[in-house]
């Protein structure tokens, strides 16, 4: 593989970055840290950055009449996005009196509207709400009475979806895109008529919103059970959105070649994610302010559209789950776009297959610049993150810990800190990491422990610092006694080139107590037999790891909300197929 690195390469470009680390915090500095106790815990913290999201929003000026918010034909300049969320924001307290601390919840697809909504909540110290826009009545309901929402943002098929369990609600709605209201709603454009009539009347720059003030609570992934919430401050927020910029400052001053100076075209991201999830949100939207891009919504994923926007919208940033890369790689539109602005190639929420990253090679122009990153809800996105080189030298890594606020520790059982090379439970700390879990006090306190939030998840930090995900700590079989870590087995079945993605598991057995399985999408349906996968695999992992089953479609396999494979629901489909038998 190109431009991949010595150890003592590494080394040394760690040594220098180290260098230019300590550069980039030096006082006076946007990016200078300090030690600060926030709530009991001792950590660092960004010195000099605006204390609250409104402070972000005016970032945004500097930029004024540049294109920001793009939908179809819709367009709103950084001025006028500002100018259209300050409205809202006063008729939040004019026509229902919201206050600090009320929570207003936003459920819609990626709209402007859903963006202007939450900038709006966030600028008078009231806690937005994003709900999961996938979410049937029952679940929406769940949201709106454990967030305690006093009011609902809401696209036509949510409100659809509200009408069914509105008459146990005590919720106000507010209609994103619909004329035809299934349930009492006030249009989102009169809402906005009238908190410009009102401006006069509302002094925004006297709501005082403080640093560790609520900002947000997004509902984690819920792949079992009810979701939970995770309330999240303005200082957690805005410290990740500075952990990114650190990231990118410290690497283009390590590698200068990949800065583009005075660019042919703006910086642009295509919004690909659901804004519900904190990449779409923070990674994505909120980003946007600090950076001066351009965010550009899409109705829903599609590989063909997402390409055509790219080329018209001079896209800069394509970010996503890797089955979306993927795609965009394998569509047939590929070699016919004009890809001239796209810069960066960033994937999250799940890891990207080796064999994805030789392609992206493969497919993209020299300059482009693949990465990967690993974090969480309750940490606001951050943890890890990997680039250019370093990435290409261990495309297994997810990266080194996301400086400059935040610490990663591998623990074991008893919380004891694992050296380099051991796997334990990833713990993350630092100013990124969420208040906690919204009304859920005894959760709270097992997640988090002396300031480390403890993710769940297993992995390791090799010797030069970079973080490798081995599973979620129960998402191991466990064969006649043995450990089968399936990001491994995923791994070794995503090699093979007639497949798209994997799902590995395990089954219940009698003699070994689990055997191992697995779901796999294949590009079509005589591109390999199970027989052939699993010669495949005896080359490339010990024996006893070869799944015993495996489930072939061409389909793509379901997910949950934040686009990761619904490894459980599939588990428990084979299981209930099985029992059939």
């Amino acid at each position: 593989m190109k431009n991949v690195l010595s150890a003592q390469q590494i080394q040394q470009d760690l040594l220098t970055l180290r260098d230019i680390a300590a550069n980039l915090r030096k006082p006076g500095s946007i990016l200078e840290t300090e030690k600060q106790t926030v709530n009991g815990i001792e950590m660092d913290v960004f010195k000099n950055v605006a204390t609250n999201l409104h402070g972000i929003y005016q970032l945004g000026l500097e930029a004024a009449d540049q294109d920001f918010l793009v939908y179809a034909d819709e367009r709103y300049t950084f001025a006028e996005a500002l100018k259209t969320a300050e409205a809202i924001s006063c008729a939040l307290i004019t026509e229902y009196g919201i206050g600090k601390g009320d929570r207003v919840a936003i459920c819609s697809r990626n709209y402007p509207e859903w963006c202007l909504a939450y900038m709006a909540i966030t600028i008078i110290g009231a806690i937005a709400v994003p709900m999961n826009s996938w979410w049937q009545s029952k679940e929406l309901a769940y949201g709106i009475e454990d967030s305690g929402a006093k009011i609902i943002f809401a696209d036509h098929e949510r409100l659809e979806q509200l009408s069914q369990v509105r008459s146990q609600l005590s919720v106000e709605a507010v209609a994103i895109k619909t004329e035809a209201l299934p349930t009492p709603a006030q249009p989102f454009a009169q809402l906005v008529e009238k908190g410009l009539a009102a401006r006069n009347s509302v002094d925004l720059s006297a709501i005082n919103v403080l640093p560790d003030d609520d900002a947000s609570i997004m509902y984690t992934s819920g792949s079992t059970g009810n979701p939970k919430g995770v309330l999240s401050t303005h200082r957690n927020i805005i410290s990740a959105l500075y952990t990114w910029i650190f990231v990118r400052d410290a690497n283009e001053t390590l590698r200068p070649e990949i800065k583009v100076e005075n660019p042919e075209f703006p910086e642009a991201i295509l919004a690909n994610v659901p804004l519900f999830h904190v990449t779409g949100c923070h990674a994505q939207f909120l980003l946007c302010f600090v950076m001066l891009r351009k965010f550009v919504m899409m109705y829903k994923w599609n590989a063909e559209q997402a390409l055509a926007l790219i080329e018209k919208e001079r896209i800069s940033v394509l970010h996503g789950v890797p089955t979306m890369t993927w795609e965009v790689m394998n569509s047939p539109d590929f070699e016919k776009t004009d890809l001239r602005s796209l810069r960066i190639v960033q994937s999250g929420g799940a890891a990207r297959p080796p064999g994805h990253l030789k392609l992206i090679q493969d497919k993209f122009a020299d300059h482009i610049q693949p990465g990967q990153g690993y974090g969480l809800t309750e940490t606001n996105a951050i943890g890890a993150t990997i680039t250019g080189k370093f990435y290409l030298s261990k495309p297994e890594s997810t990266g080194r810990p996301s400086p400059p606020v935040t610490q990663v520790q591998i623990k074991d059982e008893s919380g004891n800190i694992l050296p380099a090379g051991e796997i334990g439970e990833i713990c993350i700390k630092g100013a990124t990491i969420m208040k906690g879990y919204w009304k859920k006090p005894e959760e709270t306190a097992k997640a988090l422990q002396d300031g480390f939030f403890h993710t769940g998840d297993v992995g390791l930090l090799d010797e030069h610092g970079f973080l490798f995900i081995k599973d979620r700590a129960k998402d191991i079989v466990i064969r006649g006694g043995e450990n089968i870590a399936c990001a491994e087995v995923e791994y070794a079945l995503s090699d093979h080139p007639a497949v798209c993605e994997a799902a590995v598991y395990g089954l219940p057995d009698e003699r070994l107590g689990e055997v191992v399985a697995a779901s796999v999408q294949i590009r079509s349906e005589d591109a390999v037999s199970v027989e052939a996968l699993q010669a495949f695999l005896q080359s490339r992992i010990a024996h006893f790891k070869v799944p015993a089953c495996i489930k072939l479609q061409t389909a793509q396999l379901p997910r949950i909300a934040t686009g990761k494979i619904a490894k459980k629901e599939i588990r428990q489909a084979v299981l209930a197929q099985q029992s059939s038998l």
